[in-house]
């Protein structure tokens, strides 16, 4: 191997570590905002999880996220996640790491703003099945339908009529959807008391986080035994044989993360779909062309 040829190898090794840094600097960037909070002192039962497995192991799921993906979009399936939970218990954490490495066309988050008043005379299911999944997608909806079993009827925003036919209509609707070939998993993330003061008081002084506490979240704080109440009446009424709840203990973080989406991919019956290997076409030279100059002042100012 000559000078150059060695110098172009070493090069080429360099380009490759610095991609595969920058590919562990995305998850890193998401852990950096976690750190924030475990530079407080608080009370989390157990040790703490070491760094080193967390990564492996998020990494790892989320290759195999990347199989599921090209399962789903091979075989045509349809993919319903739902996540439920108390406020600030960490839905959105697992979200972000199940996306993180996931094509958006395929697998895409629907997280439903208030009801807008032409919404609110709709049937009730209607403005959730406009976000259901074709064939060869994945829909992770960040709060669903169960909106109605707990802030609805928490802070009263239906009435006892609509509250209860909820419970009616809601295991037949579910059925309809895995008779029509949905994959359907339903999980409920669950922390404790303090540890949802703790949060709530970190994002108080938070400036990145603030806008994670709306006034809604302010006052379901005070409201945390009638939220426990109707968490349990909606499990009571649609933890069903078809469509079970899974319960994710969330008051560690990183162990939800992991125990949840190791979970979620145990409960799809997927598998590694071959491909015929990807062959890059010659680059076609075309001397006729000659590529003109940018004018400098169209740049972005290289400040970095």
């Amino acid at each position: 191997m000559t000078t150059s040829e060695l110098n172009a190898e070493l090069a080429l090794r360099e380009r490759i570590h610095r991609e595969m840094a920058d590919t562990l600097d995305e998850e890193l960037e998401l852990e950096l905002d976690d750190s924030r909070l475990d530079d407080i002192d608080a009370v989390h039962e157990g040790p703490e999880l070491d760094r080193k497995i967390y990564f492996r192991e998020l990494l790892r799921l989320q290759g195999e996220l990347v199989k599921l993906q090209d399962w789903v979009q091979h075989s045509k399936q349809k993919v319903v996640v739902l996540f439920e939970g108390r406020d600030s218990a960490g839905k959105g954490g697992v979200i972000k790491r199940i996306t993180q490495r996931l094509n958006p066309r395929i697998c895409r988050v629907a997280a439903l703003p208030a009801p807008s008043e032409r919404e609110r005379t709709q049937w009730y299911f209607q403005r959730y099945v406009s976000h259901l999944p074709a064939g060869g997608e994945i829909v992770l909806f960040d709060r669903s339908w169960y909106n109605r079993a707990g802030v609805e009827r928490v802070m009263g925003f239906c009435n006892e009529e609509q509250y209860q036919e909820f419970f009616k209509s809601v295991p037949e609707f579910e059925r309809m959807l895995i008779r029509s070939g949905t994959i359907l998993l339903k999980y409920w993330f669950s922390i404790t008391d303090e540890e949802q003061q703790f949060r709530f008081t970190m994002r108080i002084s938070d400036p990145l986080k603030q806008w994670k506490l709306s006034p809604m979240d302010v006052q379901a704080r005070a409201k945390w035994e009638q939220y426990t109440k109707a968490k349990e009446a909606m499990l009571q009424h649609t933890h069903l044989p078809d469509s079970p709840w899974w319960i994710v203990d969330a008051v560690d973080k990183k162990r939800a993360r992991l125990n949840c989406i190791s979970h979620l991919l145990t409960q799809i019956p997927y598998s590694e779909v071959q491909h015929p290997p990807v062959i890059l076409p010659p680059r076609v030279h075309n001397p006729e062309y000659h590529r003109g100059p940018i004018p400098p002042d169209m740049y972005v100012p290289a400040k970095f």
